[in-house]
C-alpha cells in the first residue's frame, strides 16, 4: 500500500484542524488502559503513525527515547514544532512496509499503534504485523488501539477482527498480555475502541 495515497488520504488537509484535536487529548487519558505496561525505567520506544507527537512528547517526558514515525508531512511538521525534545527523532515511514525502520534493523522495547490498524486493508494487516512484529526486541511490547464505527468522509478505514489482530501477533511472536473495550474519548456514540496489549518473551 502507498500510504500517502491511503491510509493517511484525507489528513495532510486537514492537518491544522487536527492538530487541536489531536493535542486536547491528554497521553494519560488515551492510554488509561496499558499505563501501567509501560516500561518506568528509560527505553527504546517507537510510536508509528505518530500524528503530532502527542504520545511522543509524553513518553519523552518520561525519559524514554522516541522515535516517532509519522508519514504525513503536515502532521509530522506540527509535531516538530510543538514538542522540541532532544528525546524524540522524527521520521517518515507508513505501514505496511516500515521499509525506513527495517532497513535500519530497529528493534525496540516498547512499540506503540494508536489508532492507525484501521486504515488498513485486510492484506496489507497480514503484512503490517510481521513488520511490526519484527521490530519488538526480546522481552518488548506492542500497544494498540483498534476503532469501530462510521468512516469519517474523505478516509479510509476498515473495520478490523481483534481476534485476527491476535491471531497475526500471535504468528510473529507476540502473545496477548491485555485486551479492553472503552468508549470514545471525544465523545462520539458510534465510535468504540478495543485496546490490545502483548509482549515477546524475553
Amino acid at each position: 500500500m502507498s500510504a500517502r495515497a491511503n491510509g493517511t488520504q484525507g489528513y495532510a488537509d486537514e492537518a491544522d484542524r487536527l492538530v487541536t484535536s489531536y493535542e486536547e487529548l491528554t497521553f494519560e487519558g488515551v492510554q488509561r488502559e496499558v499505563l501501567h505496561l509501560i516500561p518506568t525505567a528509560p527505553c527504546r520506544t517507537l510510536d508509528i503513525g505518530a500524528g503530532t507527537g502527542r504520545d511522543a512528547a509524553a513518553l519523552a517526558a518520561r525519559g524514554h527515547y522516541v522515535t516517532a514515525m509519522e508519514p504525513t508531512a503536515e502532521l509530522r511538521a506540527h509535531g516538530q514544532r510543538l514538542h522540541r525534545s532532544p528525546n524524540i527523532v522524527w521520521g517518515d515511514d507508513s505501514l505496511p512496509e516500515l521499509k525506513t525502520l527495517r532497513a535500519a534493523g530497529a528493534r525496540f522495547d516498547l512499540v506503540m499503534a494508536t489508532a492507525v490498524w484501521m486504515h488498513l486493508d485486510d492484506g496489507e494487516r497480514a503484512a503490517a504485523m510481521r513488520n511490526v512484529a519484527a521490530l519488538v526486541a526480546p522481552g518488548g511490547r506492542l500497544l494498540m488501539s483498534l476503532r469501530y464505527g462510521p468512516v469519517p468522509p474523505g478516509r479510509r478505514m476498515f473495520a478490523v477482527p481483534a481476534e485476527e489482530t491476535i491471531a497475526q501477533a500471535a504468528e510473529g511472536g507476540l502473545s496477548l498480555i491485555h485486551r479492553s473495550n472503552r468508549e470514545d474519548m471525544k465523545g462520539r456514540d458510534d465510535v468504540t475502541w478495543t485496546v490490545l496489549a502483548f509482549q515477546r518473551g524475553g
